[in-house]
């Protein structure tokens, strides 16, 4: 079973890339989460991601120390379940809840930004991906989910920004 939660039903044993499909996967079931149980199931799922990827990951790797499989993406679903919060959360607190379809740019720079900052591991980011243990693991793929969430936010802000001081 912690083998499974680890490659996510298989999503982690696509190739190339098995983390870049664990975040496209991740960001089209979170969408899906979104858009059909609402803001409050995206936060439970996140949570369950993240509390099942550090159980999953501690007993899987538990005999081979330094590991970092590919095929383990459920820090992947996790970390970009994170960034993907930012803009849902933003919506859901305006009200909108059809918002993945008609502001999509939020989730395409929410999976932009996790994929730039799980790659290039800025920071602390590369610190928890240095510890070379299970909850490094997860660790840098959620510090990556928190800062493509802010960053989502700050592009956001500064595209609509100059549209609200422009208004007459």
């Amino acid at each position: 079973m912690t083998r499974i939660i680890a490659i996510f039903f298989g999503i982690g044993l696509l190739r190339p890339a098995p983390g870049t499909w664990g975040s496209a996967a991740a960001i089209i079931l979170g969408i899906a989460i979104d858009r059909y149980l609402g803001f409050p199931p995206l936060v439970a799922a996140t949570i369950i991601a993240t509390t099942a990827g550090f159980w999953a990951c501690q007993r899987e790797l538990a005999n081979r120390p330094g590991d970092d499989p590919s095929e383990f993406v459920i820090d992947e679903v996790a970390g970009q379940w994170l960034a993907l919060l930012f803009p849902a959360a933003a919506f859901y607190s305006r009200g909108m809840e059809n918002w993945a379809i008609v502001a999509y740019p939020g989730w395409i720079a929410a999976f932009l930004f996790f994929r730039l900052f799980d790659i290039w591991k800025p920071w602390i980011i590369g610190r928890a991906d240095r510890r070379h243990d299970a909850a490094g693991v997860m660790l840098d793929d959620l510090w990556a989910g928190l800062f493509a969430g802010i960053a989502t936010i700050i592009a956001a802000a500064a595209y609509h920004l100059p549209l609200i001081l422009m208004k007459p």
